[in-house]
């Protein structure tokens, strides 16, 4: 077993996935990795839905990425597309952005899918995040409840190519330890 350090450092934004099913037994494997992230209040508001089916999975490239969102074509290549949500019905995610004027769901959103990430890596799979989307199209196609937010997309799949580590700023420039 590879050690958390070396999932991170083997970690990279796939855009191209070979034409291989994603084993539904990898798939509920991330998922229970995303269940386990800590959260604010432990209010858990994550929502996720996997979209395998093709024909949705199309759709969903073509009107929830398409149009006057930036196109994503590379997504298309991706077996699966995992659609994480956050539920806003919890009250004190609500107080707590008005007292603290933080959107803890959102932290806890990028917990939840960091975790999906690196299990990913460990179960041989990759994965990108997806940050710009139509999200209110994605919601109606997908017919989600309306307390639901699409926050974000992670694709899903066998990695066809992966990229080299991309350049990362020094320890000095994005820290400081006093």
């Amino acid at each position: 077993m590879e050690s958390l350090s070396e999932l991170i450092n083997k970690r990279r934004s796939i855009r191209k996935y070979l034409e291989r099913e994603v084993e539904k037994e990898k798939i509920e494997s991330l998922i229970e990795s995303a269940r386990m992230a800590p959260s604010a209040c432990n209010a858990q508001p994550w929502r996720i839905v996997v979209v395998k089916d093709k024909k949705l999975k199309d759709e969903l490239i073509a009107k929830g990425l398409g149009g006057f969102v930036v196109p994503n074509s590379w997504a298309k290549t991706a077996p699966v597309i995992v659609v994480v949500c956050s539920d806003l019905s919890f009250f004190t995610h609500t107080m707590a952005e008005r007292v603290q004027g933080v959107q803890y769901h959102l932290i806890d959103i990028g917990i939840c899918m960091e975790h999906m990430a690196l299990k990913a890596v460990e179960l041989g799979l990759g994965t990108c995040y997806i940050g710009w989307f139509n999200g209110k199209q994605i919601l109606k196609m997908l017919n989600l409840p309306s307390s639901w937010k699409v926050e974000c997309l992670l694709t899903l799949g066998y990695p066809a190519e992966i990229p080299d580590a991309t350049p990362r700023k020094p320890l000095n420039e994005i820290s400081i330890i006093k």
